[in-house]
């Protein structure tokens, strides 16, 4: 938890929600993530299932929420581990049952080991399971034993779960709008984030390399309260913001080039997910405010298609219109717009798509159309990305020279409303005159 005064959600609420959508005589069992070995004895850092963070605020591992509708005997059950003193010497404090009762707010709470003596009875004349098959084939095998035990009992007019139904189909709609302590979150973990972009780019100077100027921003966001990275953060500086996905961070930031940032904090498990391109040096070339013009443009026009009620296909669509006329301006592509953009011509340049989902997930949950195949509409709640970019590969012939090499995306994380959008990264300066601006005014 953060130093931020963040509400709690109502998880008993949401648990609720999700039983309505499920069928009278059905059981959902939902783990938490499996920790993860780094290697010989070193773990990961334990980051519990967004599902199930998003059900209990629980981020301990060895944990399994079982729902049963109905049930005389409770229908919100935990599974997690209880308090042991020696292990926790080595390993942290655990909340144990009665903490945990009381934290999430559960009707019962049973020892993890327990859950091979009380599943196939929880399992009993039910309908229908509910769970996230395929996430893990050791847990996977033990719900089917579970529920073998509970076919075992047909005889003795003992019903069991004969379909097994994905649990994420129906948490991930509930996940897609978020309500306001979860958006009270997210503008926390915008607000971290977007302090690291800052200090970044008064801190950048020519000679710097990469990963000094990563750790320069992420040092921001454990300084202000985020425990982890939403993501690794990408520092890439010249042709290797070119790369879209680039990590290494280990390359020389030189005078002249541009440097491209995309990182995010993350805050009681929801992410922040920012990109700003700036100069080494603090100036724009001309070469480079060419591109970087067109690129804020585009995503100005994604930004104000960012309508309820518009379908989500649209701010993509009206930004890469944008691109593909400043490219034309620019000569890099010729013809008529909408043939370029039906031939996809400009994808050489701007191969990715202009947002996605954000939330628990940085690519958060959530379908981008409907049954019919149809774009989905926008709704007040839902959170998302907007970050167009160009990209120039230093050995594109197709691309004149002054502009091989660079690579500009522009990312903002922005909230659907009844009305105009909010950006939530706003605090960022992405005009040319703002950013140059912060980088004159000198390291802090």
């Amino acid at each position: 938890m953060t130093h931020f005064d963040l509400p709690t959600p109502d998880y008993v609420s949401r648990r609720r929600q999700l039983m309505q959508k499920m069928h009278d005589a059905s059981v959902a069992v939902i783990p938490t993530a499996l920790t993860k070995q780094r290697n010989s004895d070193v773990q990961y850092p334990f980051r519990g299932d967004s599902d199930f963070l998003y059900l209990t605020g629980f981020n301990e591992p060895e944990a399994v929420l079982v729902l049963i509708p109905g049930h005389p005997d409770g229908e919100q059950i935990l599974f997690c581990r209880p308090r042991d003193p020696a292990r926790e010497t080595w390993e942290g404090r655990r909340a144990g049952l009665e903490g945990a009762l009381s934290q999430c707010r559960v009707d019962r709470c049973y020892a993890i080991h327990d859950l091979n003596e009380q599943m196939p009875a929880l399992l009993e004349n039910r309908e229908l399971l509910f769970y996230p098959m395929g996430q893990s084939s050791d847990f996977d095998a033990r719900v089917m034993h579970w529920r073998n035990l509970a076919k075992g009992k047909t005889r003795q007019g003992i019903r069991y779960p004969q379909e097994v139904v994905d649990v994420g189909s129906l948490i991930h709609e509930m996940r897609l709008l978020k309500d306001a302590a979860e958006l009270e979150c997210m503008r926390a973990a915008v607000g971290i984030s977007g302090s690291g972009h800052r200090h970044a780019m008064r801190q950048c100077r020519p000679g710097m390399m990469e990963y000094a100027l990563c750790s320069e921003v992420e040092h921001v966001f454990r300084r202000l309260g985020s425990p982890s990275v939403a993501y690794p953060s990408i520092v890439g500086g010249g042709e290797n913001a070119c790369i879209l996905h680039y990590i290494e961070n280990n390359a020389e930031l030189r005078d002249g080039d541009l440097v491209l940032i995309d990182a995010g904090a993350e805050v009681a498990g929801y992410a922040g997910d920012i990109t700003r391109t700036f100069p080494v040096n603090g100036l724009f070339s001309p070469a480079q405010r060419e591109i970087y013009e067109i690129v804020l443009a585009g995503q100005e026009a994604g930004i104000a298609a960012v309508r309820a009620g518009r379908p989500v296909s649209d701010y993509h669509d009206e930004t890469v219109k944008v691109l593909v006329d400043g490219l034309c301006d620019l000569k890099i592509l010729t013809g008529n717009r909408d043939a370029l953009i039906e031939q996809g011509a400009y994808k050489a340049f701007y191969m990715h798509s202009t947002g996605h989902w954000l939330g628990l997930d940085v690519h958060d949950v959530g379908q981008y159309r409907r049954a019919d195949n149809s774009s989905r509409p926008l709704e007040p709640g839902m959170v998302l990305t907007v970050e167009p970019g160009l990209y120039f590969a230093p050995a594109n012939p197709s691309v004149p020279e002054r502009w091989r090499g660079i690579g500009i995306r522009i990312e903002d994380d922005v909230v659907v409303t009844a009305g105009d959008p909010e950006i939530l990264s706003r605090s960022v300066p992405k005009k040319i005159a703002d950013i140059e601006a912060l980088m004159a005014s000198g390291p802090l």
